[in-house]
């Protein structure tokens, strides 16, 4: 084991669903196939199997490491308070929702189950961030920026938007223009 080496952890742990899931099938349903794995857990043995594995984690995450969970929502909460307990609130960054394509709410009556949750901790605050970028094509800009004139395009989107910022840039001064007082600045000041 080479503790303090790891920057990037991504786990896909068991959702704690007490079924058994089989090779071929999603659940216990057929019976001549083959058990792929059992998610068989009361709620405290599940989130002490979990915990074992999140302080081990910790242990090989380097200074700058970060992790990223994968849960189901129905355990969100649980693993939450969990992950605070070994990395510190402080070290949640954020949560990811990840929207899947098919409820599966056949026979039941509740609302369907249409996300599951990746939780975002990093060890410390000096993570490794990458920002996300994505190329914006020629027809996208025309139709954010509709409105042309012989500097090029532009839109009329208003800069300020409502609600007061407690912290952060948005609430700021920008080129000696404040925000009003029930408003702050729409996107970042650079």
């Amino acid at each position: 084991m080479i503790k303090n080496s790891i920057d990037l952890v991504y786990i896909d742990p068991l959702f704690g669903t007490n079924n058994i899931f089989k090779l071929g099938s999603t659940m216990s349903a057929e019976k001549d196939s083959k058990i792929a794995y059992k998610d068989r857990f009361s709620l405290e043995s599940y989130l002490e199997f979990l915990y074992c594995r999140l302080v081990f984690i910790r242990k090989l995450m380097s200074e700058k490491g970060s992790l990223y969970l994968h849960i189901d929502n129905k355990m969100k909460h649980y693993v939450k308070i969990l992950c605070d307990e070994v990395f510190g609130r402080k070290n949640f960054i954020n949560d990811i929702t990840r929207i899947k394509c098919n409820p599966k709410n056949f026979k039941r009556k509740v609302y369907g189950n249409i996300k599951d949750m990746i939780l975002f901790y990093a060890k410390s605050g000096q993570y490794i961030w990458n920002e996300i970028k994505d190329e914006v094509l020629e027809s996208d800009l025309k139709k954010r920026f509709n409105k042309q004139d012989s500097k090029g395009y532009y839109t009329t989107i208003p800069l300020r938007a409502p609600g007061i910022a407690q912290n952060g840039e948005s609430g700021q001064e920008w080129k000696g223009i404040k925000p009003s007082s029930d408003r702050h600045w729409r996107c970042s000041l650079k």
